[in-house]
């Protein structure tokens, strides 16, 4: 009985800095033999203090030790398999579910002791952070369409797995760095330590927009018929520089990444834009200034929204040329003229506003 218990050691010890699943597999295999072991260790006793049979007294065989250990499993297994919805509560109990959201590919602390498997970890972390915090800043632009008590609780939940994942790669990949590491994984492992604050950044402007949005629907205020039709123009421009951006860093797509900057630049033509049309506006007594503060708000979150993928794209790029000079990759695309200045065009054809 007690070698049974003995043997559940190995998968504790192997559930140190494992995930909560197997942590509570380590569990129940404990349980299993803890309880098993009280429940047939008192009715041995029992037994013996009624009746104690010569058997008893005789010394262990590797035959008797062989048959005692498989009767004691079976009756084990045929006493606990009824009761193993108490024991899957039992276990819930002892090992709870984790107050932070529970993420599939959870970091391994054990993995450090392999650096390239524990980065291409980092990576797949990293690519869910990517998709989470995209899909919030897009969700947040739908709020501005209406929905808004549908979407924000999605938005939230989003923006604070977002920060979660910021803090165990940004904690894991310090980690990572502290190791005996080739030049190459150090610089992908600084890479997504950029990166990962861009996304993060990126998933704090959706909570911005949402904000605008719940701020526009408590006061009860709305944007002209030509402000709607502009911020359309615009956040239909945001939502291509994301698809860009995370298909750059997803793929290591450079065409996509060279697409980004001359997409930012016409974003910030777009708000600067706005800026003036609004004014005037204003001036015509169209629109309120209280509704000129929100205004002002949602294109700043918009364009920082856009300088976010610019640096992720330039983080892209630099690690494609071995470099880690960012402004020096964001030059280099904007200097390379005839093929920004084509993309440029393309992208302010097609984002534009009316007379």
């Amino acid at each position: 009985m007690g070698q049974n218990i003995g043997t559940c050691v190995t998968a504790m010890i192997s559930s140190v800095g494992a995930n909560k699943n197997a942590k509570r597999a380590a569990m129940v295999h404990l349980s299993f033999n803890v309880i098993g072991t009280a429940v047939w260790l008192t009715f041995f006793c029992l037994v013996k203090a009624i009746w104690s049979p010569a058997l008893l007294n005789e010394g262990a065989s590797l035959f008797g030790i062989a048959v005692a250990h498989s009767v004691f499993n079976v009756l084990c297994t045929i006493l606990m398999l009824p009761l193993s919805g108490f024991l899957e509560r039992l276990v819930n109990r002892l090992v709870p579910d984790a107050k932070q959201p529970e993420i599939q590919s959870e970091l391994d602390e054990r993995l450090l002791a392999t650096p390239p498997i524990a980065l291409e970890r980092c990576h797949e972390v990293a690519a869910d952070m990517a998709q989470t915090a995209v899909s919030a800043l897009k969700i947040s632009v739908s709020c501005l369409q209406g929905d808004v008590p549908e979407l924000a609780v999605s938005v939230r939940e989003k923006e604070e797995k977002t920060d979660y994942y910021e803090d165990i790669l940004g904690t894991y990949l310090v980690k990572l760095s502290e190791k005996q590491i080739s030049a190459s994984d150090s610089a992908e492992a600084a890479k997504l330590l950029k990166i990962i604050g861009d996304f993060e950044r990126i998933s704090d402007h959706a909570v911005n927009l949402l904000e605008s949005a719940e701020e526009m629907r408590e006061k009860g205020l709305e944007f002209t018929e030509a402000a709607a039709s502009e911020l359309n123009v615009i956040t239909s421009a945001v939502k291509e520089i994301l698809d860009l951006s995370l298909a750059a860093f997803l793929s290591d797509d450079l065409e996509a990444a060279s697409m980004v900057e001359p997409l930012e630049q016409v974003i910030d033509q777009l708000k600067e834009q706005m800026r003036t049309r609004h004014i005037l506006r204003m001036q015509q007594g169209a629109c309120s200034i209280e509704a000129g503060f929100i205004w002002s708000d949602l294109l700043t979150s918009l364009e920082r929204t856009s300088d976010h993928c610019s640096n992720i794209a330039g983080c892209v790029i630099d690690m494609a040329h071995h470099s880690m000079n960012l402004h020096e990759s964001l030059r280099s695309v904007r200097n390379d003229s005839e093929d920004f200045q084509r993309n440029f065009r393309t992208y302010a054809e097609k984002y534009h506003f009316g007379a």
